[in-house]
């Protein structure tokens, strides 16, 4: 697979999830603007809280990756990964991520050769 098709899988995938988060969502959170409940619904029952507490300790190990590549090999504008991972969701945030990463890793190799 090529970095151009990688890149418009990912995005293709973020979108979709995007598209879904926002049909579902925001309508039930507009008819009732109740946020902290709106976080809570997804521990309604056993399987609901297992995948809230996946989707939370994702989002997390995406926020420690993205801080520690920030130090480490310089990566910018991560924090706009953290922000999307939490609205409208990782899918988002890790797949500009991942895409954001490697397009200034390419950038990085280029100037070094």
């Amino acid at each position: 697979m090529n970095t151009k098709f990688f890149q418009i899988i990912v995005i293709a995938i973020a979108i979709s999830f995007t598209l879904f988060f926002c049909l579902s969502v925001v309508p039930a959170l507009m008819q009732d603007f109740d946020i902290i409940g709106a976080l809570l619904a997804g521990f309604v029952n056993p399987y609901s809280s297992g995948y809230s507490a996946d989707v939370i300790a994702c989002w997390l190990i995406l926020c420690v990756w993205i801080l520690f590549e920030k130090k480490t090999l310089k990566i910018k504008h991560g924090w706009i990964c953290i922000v999307l991972g939490a609205v409208p969701g990782v899918a988002v945030g890790f797949a500009l991520y991942l895409v954001l990463r490697q397009s200034q890793i390419i950038q990085k190799t280029i100037k070094a050769n």
